[in-house]
């Protein structure tokens, strides 16, 4: 789309709608309110559509509007750090990642720390968020990448395999399951099973490929986040189908896990990209680093396959 736009009309739409005032945002800019209102009627000219709905009380953003802000505000900070960088200045240079909460504890905290040896000033922001505001994350350029796991395709979006992660069980060292070294998915119908909530991409992957295998499992707790399942299964409540990725990595006192098979269901995990989407060179450089150490064939644990 061919836009004719200056960065300060989309700094006085972005200061418009953070503020929600005419006013206030002329003030930062030092413009009069006209001035700000022909900038913004520039910006939505450009666009095809308003962006800004004005009242005698109050300013809010359209639906259109809301979708275009984040990739505004990520725009401005990419030009701004551009910026910084030609100057010879390396503050407030910035890669933006979209992150599974699981895969971010997992995959970022070993490279993040290599990579911050060897460009200290470089700053993360992390949107640890569920798999459905990752990709859409991604798609509306909000991030530059995201940390995700496979699901429907999208024709706008590239997937990049990194690992396979397995769905375990998860309970007590004292529950009656972990006398097992693997465990049958018939083996969990006599006990209270603890579940995310049917809108989570986790628990539609799970339902999924069981009932492909004609398999349906009968849940008796249900929350919002797999970290509460863990905290019910140590509190001896339940026990929960979960992915590896999500339970403790070491050995931990109350917890322990087992191998689920017949089938064997586990989520891909790998690096989801915007095609024909360039990278800022900090972000390039965190992200083969990142494949580096994680792509396939980096590590072979944690790669069975259902």
């Amino acid at each position: 789309m061919s836009m004719n736009c200056e960065i300060l009309d989309l700094r006085a739409f972005l200061l418009v709608a953070e503020s929600r005032s005419f006013h206030r945002a002329a003030e930062t800019l030092h413009v009069s309110q006209p001035a700000l209102s022909r900038r913004i009627q520039k910006l939505e000219q450009a666009i095809g559509s308003p962006l800004l709905e004005r009242t005698t009380r109050s300013v809010s953003t359209t639906a259109v509007g809301e979708n275009l802000l984040p990739l505004v505000r990520r725009m401005l900070e990419e030009f701004d750090g551009s910026l910084f960088a030609q100057r010879g200045d390396h503050v407030g240079r910035q890669i933006t990642i979209a992150c599974l909460p699981t895969a971010a504890f997992y995959f970022l905290p070993s490279v993040m720390a290599r990579f911050h040896a060897e460009h200290p000033n470089v700053r993360f922001r992390i949107l640890d968020v569920p798999a459905t505001e990752g990709l859409q994350a991604v798609e509306r350029g909000e991030v530059e990448f995201g940390i995700n796991f496979m699901g429907a395709s999208d024709p706008n979006l590239s997937f990049e395999v990194l690992v396979e992660d397995p769905f375990v069980l998860a309970c007590r060292r004292d529950h009656p399951l972990a006398k097992k070294r693997k465990i049958a998915w018939s083996d969990l119908e006599k006990h209270q099973l603890i579940t995310v909530h049917r809108t989570s991409g986790n628990r539609t992957l799970l339902d999924g490929a069981l009932a492909r295998e004609n398999l349906k499992l009968r849940w008796f707790y249900e929350v919002t986040h797999l970290s509460t399942s863990l905290g019910m299964v140590e509190a001896g409540i339940g026990v929960s189908v979960l992915p590896r990725m999500a339970t403790p990595q070491g050995e931990h006192p109350t917890l322990v896990t087992r191998p689920i098979d017949s089938p064997v269901v586990s989520r891909t995990i790998g690096i989801v990209r915007r095609n024909n989407a360039a990278l800022s060179p900090m972000a390039e450089r965190f992200l083969q680093m990142l494949q580096k150490q994680w792509k396939p064939g980096a590590r072979t644990t944690e790669r069975t396959r259902g």
